[in-house]
């Protein structure tokens, strides 16, 4: 009897935007530049400055580049350890699962039910809602930083919001984020299953509506 073919598992996780980003920002460079990424680095390596500051003005002088591009590859070139953003879509989507599972091992174990159930919550709320794993927090995008899920302490985790200037009652405390200008302005701090509740949804769609 023929065997059915396995059906690949889809991730439950998405792509994180740094990556894409940073592929199209690879693909772009030979029309931008005359040169692939890796013969960039060659180049650099052979005939540029050692020092990460040198070389970024040696290249903004010498080849024209913008600030951010000339940082990312002196330091690419200078062998700086390889980020998130570092992956490709297909290495940062087997990755992000360990990402998880690092983040609630030893100590932290015990809070794990309490974060599948959050992304469930979250990737069930809509269609366009996705989670993007990083080392210690999993961001939840609809077209920027809605939420986020942070195991903060051994006991409890952090649902963050991005809120704005929102009033808000008192459950949900002020980060101090928007006047820093960081997307996360409030927090949930989320102990058990019960507090993930039809209030915490309600902010949810909150963040959700707010980056229409």
């Amino acid at each position: 009897m023929p065997q059915t073919a396995t059906k690949k598992k889809k991730s439950l996780y998405s792509v994180h935007p740094g990556v894409a980003m940073v592929q199209k920002w690879m693909a772009d460079l030979p029309v931008k530049t005359g040169k692939t990424f890796e013969q960039w680095l060659s180049h650099i390596r052979k005939n540029g400055p050692k020092d990460d500051k040198a070389c970024v003005q040696w290249l903004k002088t010498e080849h024209g580049m913008g600030s951010n591009t000339a940082w990312w590859l002196a330091e690419r070139a200078g062998n700086k350890p390889p980020g998130l953003a570092d992956d490709s879509p297909e290495s940062y989507l087997k990755l992000a699962p360990e990402y998880v599972d690092k983040m609630f091992a030893g100590p932290k174990a015990a809070l794990r039910p309490i974060y599948d159930k959050l992304l469930d919550v979250c990737l069930n709320f809509a269609d366009d809602v996705k989670a993007c794993p990083c080392q210690t927090i999993v961001p939840i995008y609809r077209n920027h930083v809605i939420a986020q899920i942070k195991p903060t302490t051994q006991t409890r985790i952090d649902f963050g919001l991005a809120l704005k200037d929102t009033k808000t009652p008192s459950r949900l405390i002020n980060t101090g984020g928007f006047a820093k200008k960081d997307r996360i302005s409030h927090r949930i701090p989320i102990t058990n299953l019960k507090d993930i509740d039809a209030e915490l949804v309600k902010w949810l769609k909150k963040a959700y509506d707010m980056d229409a």
